[in-house]
């Protein structure tokens, strides 16, 4: 009987997790992707880039969201449990309180190490990542071809006008005014053309068109016919300095080991050190939570019309450990005996909150309060 009520509750609580953590995921993810949005219509790349980027961007906030999705699972899972005295027939069957924390724990557990494993693996992977798609989407700005019905003025000196894009990719109707070279003014008029990046050089290939060159010094124009011209738009792809690397984007090792030859590291030096401990602590948010959710709800009376007093105060406890937990990483960076105080605070709920629970009697029969 105790394997299936396990089961039960065990079921009960990760469908809790899956629904609230996604909806509070969906909620973070519409947030950020207003930012991927702007950003991939100022570079002019499709929707196949913001879908990636879109992606990436979930391993980067879902070790901070999963604890408040197995906080709130819990509350609401054993509330509803006692609101339907189904807790209340499992303490008269001689079930007690650490007995029915066991499928919290086993959740906690597992989801403490995909924590862990976002937060150390997945997580910096994924945000270097973004950070390259979102720096190669800075810097070639080319893929602005591609809007066609307007007149693109892609650098100073040169705009080009696409009428319409196919399918495949084919250009129609292209004009191109080119006056980036001094003492010389280029306007180009084709039927068609493609748009190409052969070996890192971005260009535009028009087909069946005519070129007129107007030199200033002797005031001629030179007409040209061609079947097949090409482009060069080099200058659009700008070389964007190189930039220091930046803390969540850096494996554990990095993080642990800073170069100690360069000199940004080393003037950096706390914000690598709390970004180091902040990953190896934040995961057991996830375990402290539950148990406060479990010390909230388990012990004491029990009442029909629920516990909103105690979900109140489990959620604000909750809220103040964060809270708290942030601001001790943001000063670790400046005081490094601090570290200790990090992992005093995220694990100091779990030993008191199962002391609390191991205080009911397990054969104890349940008090029924008020209905």
């Amino acid at each position: 009987m105790m394997s299936q009520i396990n089961r039960y509750l065990l079921r009960n609580l990760v469908l809790a997790t899956l629904v609230v953590t996604g909806a509070l995921s969906a909620a973070i993810w519409l947030t950020q992707s207003l930012r991927l949005v702007e950003l991939v219509v100022e570079g002019g790349a499709g929707f196949g880039a913001f879908a990636h980027l879109a992606i990436l961007s979930f391993p980067t906030f879902l070790p901070v969201v999963l604890p408040f999705g197995v906080l709130t699972a819990v509350l609401f899972t054993y509330n509803r449990l006692t609101q339907d005295s189904e807790l209340v027939v499992m303490r008269a069957a001689g079930l007690g309180p650490m007995a029915l924390a066991r499928p919290v724990l086993i959740l906690a557990g597992l989801a403490t190490l995909l924590c862990f494993v976002l937060s150390v693996y997945l997580g910096p992977a994924a945000q270097r990542s973004l950070v390259a798609m979102r720096q190669s989407v800075r810097s070639d700005m080319s893929a602005a071809l591609l809007r066609e019905g307007t007149f693109n003025e892609l650098s100073d000196g040169l705009t080009i006008y696409v009428r319409d894009r196919l399918a495949d990719g084919t250009l129609q109707d292209i004009l191109i005014h080119d006056s980036r070279t001094e003492g010389e003014t280029t306007t180009i008029a084709a039927a068609s053309g493609t748009l190409t990046d052969a070996e890192g050089v971005p260009r535009v290939l028009v087909h069946d068109g005519v070129q007129s060159k107007f030199i200033t010094a002797t005031g001629r124009t030179e007409w040209l016919e061609f079947e097949r011209y090409a482009v060069d738009l080099q200058s659009l792809r700008r070389e964007l300095p190189p930039r220091w690397v930046e803390p969540r984007e850096r494996p554990l090792a990095d993080l642990w080991t800073p170069n100690a030859t360069d000199p940004t590291d080393r003037r950096f030096a706390g914000r690598l050190r709390a970004e180091l401990h902040n990953r190896l602590a934040s995961p057991f948010l996830v375990l402290s939570f539950a148990i406060i959710a479990l010390a909230a709800l388990l012990p004491g009376e029990f009442s029909r019309r629920g516990h909103g007093r105690r979900i109140t105060i489990a959620a604000v406890g909750a809220l103040v450990l964060q809270a708290a937990v942030l601001g001790i990483v943001s000063l670790i960076g400046k005081v490094p005996v601090l570290a200790g105080l990090l992992y005093l605070f995220v694990l100091a709920p779990v030993p008191l909150g199962l002391w609390y629970l191991r205080r009911e009697t397990v054969v104890q029969r349940p008090t029924i309060g008020k209905v």
